[in-house]
């Protein structure tokens, strides 16, 4: 009788440059087993997030260094399968950080602890809107941008997982809101179904030209998902007391050399602004209240979301680097039995 296999993609080298499929080793091991205070999760699906390529990148243990030979961790949604941690029990689904992996052994603790998942939620949403992804927009936007009703935001990265919500909260909560994105379709998304009206394609579009002509007196609030050139149109717009959010620099993580900084910065200076980056963990003890202002404009209808899923494990690799290309459209996500529910 064969021996049950995990699956797994193990970190073969870091990456220089362009993140790829060779920088993985596809591994099998025995199916693991739990021991005293530990439970195994049958994954279901993985997160793919941005973060990941510089945790690939640094050799800095202090910093989320990823070791050479591990199983690439992630956040995922799966089932236990077998367990001897009281209160994790067989058939409960969770929701936590596993692994590029089909069967993860784990004690569920760590800087963010496992958490039982109600079958009501559609992963997708645990692990987006209603996750991490939801919570950054929500706290970056909110606390950090300190945005009020009346003022200019401007988003980049705004199809993305985390800029589309951060974009709606914008909307909702009476601001002006531009959106950034990359392509005809992605707009196009953000006009009909997130309800931004004004919005910017940086692809086919001159975008200090644009900003200029939409934001003729300036920009309150920069939510800056990609760093580099928007990070500097987005200085040079800035109004006086105006905020940029630094949530993330997808532009620079796959930088084989770190890209020159901004060239606008001084406008900080002189417009009295502020520039501030931040983790959502900063947030950890106020999740259940984010958590509810979103399950509410979710089931509202004022959030809606954009979900791209890759099927298969095998796909990871490839999945991931789309992170960096522009092709991905929502939240990416891998989907590992494509015959499972998502519930």
């Amino acid at each position: 009788m064969a021996t049950p296999t995990n699956h797994q993609w193990r970190l073969r080298e870091r990456p220089v440059g362009p993140t790829g499929p060779s920088h993985f080793t596809w591994a099998e091991s025995p199916i693991p087993h739990a021991g005293d205070g530990q439970f195994v999760v049958r994954n279901e699906w993985i997160s793919l997030d941005p973060h990941t390529a510089y945790d690939l990148r640094t050799s800095e243990v202090s910093r989320g260094s990823i070791a050479l030979g591990a199983v690439v961790p992630s956040l995922a949604v799966g089932r236990i399968v077998e367990s001897r941690r009281p209160g994790f029990a067989v058939g409960d689904r969770v929701l936590g950080v596993f692994g590029w992996e089909e069967y993860t052994l784990t004690d569920g603790q760590g800087a963010f602890p496992t958490t039982k998942l109600a079958d009501a939620i559609p992963a997708p949403l645990a692990l987006g809107a209603l996750g991490l992804t939801g919570l950054t927009a929500y706290f970056g936007t909110l606390e950090v941008g300190q945005i009020r009703r009346g003022e200019t935001l401007l988003v980049s990265g705004a199809a993305g997982a985390v800029g589309s919500v951060a974009a709606q909260i914008g909307r909702i909560e009476g601001l002006r809101v531009v959106a950034v994105a990359g392509g005809p379709e992605k707009c196009a998304w953000l006009r009909a179904e997130a309800r931004i009206p004004e919005v910017i394609d940086y692809r086919n579009e001159d975008l200090a030209a644009r900003v200029a002509e939409l934001c003729p007196k300036g920009v309150d609030v920069v939510f800056d998902n990609v760093g580099g050139p928007f990070l500097d149109v987005g200085l040079a717009r800035l109004r006086r007391r105006g905020r940029v959010v630094l949530c993330g620099a997808i532009s620079r993580y796959e930088a084989e050399t770190p890209p020159p900084g901004p060239k606008n910065y001084a406008n900080l200076i002189l417009r009295h602004g502020r520039m501030e980056g931040f983790l959502v963990t900063d947030y950890v003890d106020r999740f259940p209240e984010a958590q509810r202002a979103l399950s509410g404009w979710l089931r509202a209808g004022e959030i809606r979301t954009k979900e791209d899923v890759v099927v298969g494990l095998a796909e990871t690799p490839r999945a991931f680097a789309r992170l960096f290309r522009g092709e991905n459209f929502g939240k990416q996500l891998v989907r590992l039995d494509p015959g499972a529910s998502d519930r």
